[in-house]
């Protein structure tokens, strides 16, 4: 059974940076679409990027485009989400998930197509 498990959250100034990573057990990673997900307080989970099986398309949803970079490494079963001038609205706890569906970006956004789901790293940016 594969697990994810997040890192690299914490507080960080408006402007700021911060390198989340995505650790994956098990010998399947590279045959998944990987995603990473945010619920912000009182809110409900929404989607933020995908990254395809080879790493060589990505997705992203438009409020963080131009600011977030995910990418993959296989040999390192690990999935990585670089962001870059956070804002306070991007404060959240962000999830990785293992995509279950074989479709490349149709239906990417729904979290009903990932199966797998890490416990979560926390995000806060301060204004």
């Amino acid at each position: 059974q594969v697990q994810l498990v997040e890192s690299g959250g914490g507080l960080v100034q408006a402007g700021g940076s911060l390198r989340l990573s995505c650790a994956a057990s098990g010998r399947t990673f590279n045959s998944n679409t990987m995603g990473w997900f945010r619920r912000a307080p009182g809110t409900v989970r929404t989607f933020v990027a995908a990254v395809s099986r080879s790493g060589g398309g990505t997705y992203y949803a438009d409020s963080v485009k131009g600011r977030f970079t995910i990418s993959r490494d296989n040999a390192k079963n690990t999935v990585y989400l670089q962001m870059n001038s956070l804002k306070p609205e991007d404060t959240a706890v962000y999830y990785c998930a293992r995509r279950l569906s074989p479709r490349l970006w149709v239906g990417v956004t729904n979290e009903a197509e990932y199966d797998i789901w890490g416990q979560g790293t926390q995000v806060t940016v301060s204004a």
